[in-house]
């Protein structure tokens, strides 16, 4: 943790420190807005992750603006949110191990929780952990449909897991979660419709089979940022899962926009300056590796056009640009982090500005919420 802050609130945004987390707050607000518009009229509820932004204060504004609550990928992350008040929780997860279940079941007696399965021993574990505790979960059947990552397969066995789930009192059968993450990311509409519709079928097909063991499948959950709106139009869907919406990244920026697209902003930023100017095409900044992750691809530089950033240490970011006279040393630059998730992960805080001055400081609460 650093030792001081990059801002306080009533500083000009060219006084923030570097590099710091920068959020766009009118832009912030219009995405968060765009979201819940797109939602009115439909049947369908908003559960944003809240893994993307780990902070109790975007969480809040969410649920004031529709959601029915939010969901986190871990135990510890979801433990952050029930302190802060956040009252519905889903742990898009498989929950594994005695210490963590202790702690689910801790939680459970504070807040509504959802968990997910793709195993009849996690199954087993979940009902003698919930019995031991006097509480009861909210329990999906994790179906892999298409992201060859954890679920079962669609059809037979989703139905035996559900079954399963079903016949355990201390448990409810809370219905499927089904999201496809690598079509958020398939850069043209025709690749992501294809993959939704593919989802979509193997769902429909999940849902009438366990249905038809006389199992009520009330909620079907997932979508992203990059496909909602076919999740949200499928007939099939009634919760989405959406979180990056909230600040975009060059990763989603990369997409091509097809009609009936939703289409959000960039709200999210790493405010960087130039500390060394070692050659005529070269200039070096001061946010590396531990200050915008690369795993989806190098930052890029907002509204800078000619300027690229062409490589990443863990300290130092190396722009590359055709004009001698475009950057002095101590000029700062905004970049687009290649992924939002792992980025706010990387800061205690988000520096909140509003036009050029900074108007809060809001703590990323669940940052390192790795258990």
């Amino acid at each position: 943790m650093s030792p001081w802050k990059a801002a306080q609130p009533g500083d000009w945004l060219d006084d923030i420190d570097t590099p710091a987390l920068v959020l766009d707050l009118d832009a912030f607000e219009r995405n968060l807005q765009r979201m819940a518009d797109s939602l009115k009229g439909s049947q369908v509820r908003l559960r944003p992750h809240a893994k993307c932004h780990k902070t109790p204060e975007i969480a809040i504004r969410q649920i004031a603006l529709g959601a029915v609550g939010i969901c986190c990928q871990k135990v510890s992350e979801a433990a952050v949110f029930v302190a802060a008040g956040i009252e519905d929780v889903l742990v898009t997860n498989q929950v594994v191990g005695a210490t963590k279940l202790r702690h689910l079941m801790e939680l459970a007696r504070r807040a509504r929780i959802g968990v997910l399965v793709d195993h009849p021993l996690q199954v087993q574990a979940l009902k003698a952990a919930a019995q031991a505790h006097g509480v009861t979960l909210d329990v999906y059947v994790e179906v892999d449909v298409g992201a060859r990552r954890c679920g079962v397969a669609p059809g037979a066995e989703a139905v035996q897991l559900a079954l399963l789930v079903a016949a355990s009192p201390q448990l409810r059968f809370a219905g499927l979660q089904c999201y496809h993450g690598p079509a958020q990311h398939l850069r043209t509409p025709g690749e992501r419709a294809l993959a939704i519709g593919a989802a979509v079928q193997q769902v429909r097909l999940t849902r009438d089979a366990i249905e038809a063991c006389g199992i009520a499948v009330v909620r079907i959950t997932g979508a992203g940022t990059g496909t909602f709106w076919h999740e949200r139009d499928s007939g099939v869907y009634n919760e989405l899962q959406a979180g990056s919406y909230a600040f975009m990244d060059q990763d989603y920026g990369n997409n091509q926009h097809g009609d009936g697209d939703v289409v959000f902003e960039h709200a999210l930023f790493v405010r960087t300056t130039v500390m060394s100017r070692p050659t005529a095409d070269r200039a070096v900044v001061d946010a590396g590796l531990k200050a915008s992750s690369v795993d989806s691809g190098l930052p890029t530089v907002w509204q800078r056009p000619g300027l690229c950033y062409a490589k990443a240490a863990d300290e130092h970011g190396v722009i590359m640009t055709p004009d001698a006279a475009a950057l002095a040393l101590g000029d700062t630059l905004m970049l687009v982090p290649g992924h939002c998730d792992p980025t706010v992960n990387l800061y205690d805080e988000l520096v909140c500005v509003r036009g050029d001055r900074v108007e809060a400081l809001w703590p990323i609460a669940a940052r390192g919420a790795l258990l």
